[in-house]
């Protein structure tokens, strides 16, 4: 046993060295990831919509990473019990700046891959993120430590952080579900359930998420325009039918709340106008019309900067 104490330590001081690449403490960069100097690739692929959630399935996990350890002083153990999980708080994301870079369980990080970095749940995991803002759900497979900030509970990866509207932000408001064995076996056997009650936001109100892609895509890089354009409001007598979605409540109250603060902040920007609309027990909040989908487009990250949530394309 004293023979073995030496190496022990050494392979405790290499995780804290693996791991500590999600904590760097620098300021966000502007129009960046969350992390000092990171960010999107220069021409990110422009389908990443289309990225499909992580599958859920039962792996062995990861022998190392699973052990307690320490980084930054603070003392980590991770939970192998198959206990559920569920936390409320702040994500954030990180990008091109560890692209490539060795995860804690030797795995390439790969940004465009729907993955995460949680400081205990066991490693490989799965787990269920839900956006407090927009009502988006993902599911990611964890695969990393981190984050090593107390007032954050997970790192995303790139295409998991764009597809809960929080690339913009660099954090936001979630809630963090594990998926544990019997729900994968369960979904292994009958194929996906609809998904599960969403948790409430701080407005209590009731998110609903929206479906994803189920197969995988080819991510096909486009350039990004240097600037983007400003949004151009729908032509005189109603022409134009491509609006852009930023939530769906079940709950009218809230949906018509986000439909007065997207307006008073959108107001001095000559943008359409946010609505909501009801469809299928849903309460949509929308902006627009713009005259065709192009238009649509360009607004959407000038829309993003302004009120904190990406938008999608929908059609009247």
């Amino acid at each position: 046993m004293t023979l073995n104490r030496p190496l022990h330590l050494i392979m405790m001081l290499l995780l804290a060295i693996a791991v500590a690449g999600c904590s760097s403490t620098g300021g966000r960069k502007k129009g960046g990831g969350y992390y000092k100097d990171d960010g999107p690739d220069a021409n990110p692929p422009s389908n990443l919509d289309q990225v499909p959630d992580a599958v859920p399935r039962i792996e062995p996990y990861a022998s190392g990473a699973n052990r307690p350890y320490v980084v930054f002083g603070q003392r980590y153990v991770p939970d192998t019990t198959g206990q559920p999980y569920r936390k409320q708080g702040i994500a954030s994301w990180y990008g091109k700046k560890f692209h490539g870079n060795s995860t804690s369980i030797g795995e390439p990080y790969d940004m465009y891959a729907m993955t995460a970095a949680h400081t205990t749940l066991p490693v490989p995991s799965y787990a269920r993120v839900t956006s407090l803002v927009n009502g988006r759900t993902v599911i990611v497979r964890v695969n990393d430590r981190g984050p090593f900030h107390s007032d954050r509970i997970m790192d995303l990866s790139y295409v998991a952080a764009y597809k809960l509207g929080i690339i913009g932000p660099g954090s936001g408001q979630v809630v963090v579900e594990s998926i544990g064995a019997e729900e994968i076996r369960r979904l292994a056997s009958h194929g996906p359930a609809a998904p599960p009650p969403q948790p409430s936001s701080a407005t209590g109100s009731q998110p609903v998420a929206e479906p994803v892609a189920a197969a995988p895509v080819a991510l096909t890089p486009v350039a990004l325009p240097a600037t983007p354009q400003p949004a151009r409001p729908a032509p005189a007598g109603g022409i134009g039918n491509v609006y852009l979605q930023v939530g769906a409540f079940s709950q009218p109250a809230n949906a018509q709340t986000l439909v007065s603060r997207i307006n008073a902040q959108l107001s001095a920007e000559g943008a359409p106008p946010a609505m909501m609309e009801q469809a299928n027990n849903l309460y949509r909040v929308k902006i627009g019309p713009y005259p065709d989908r192009q238009s649509a487009l360009n607004a959407v990250q000038q829309v993003s900067d302004r009120i904190g949530i990406l938008p999608s394309i929908a059609a009247q």
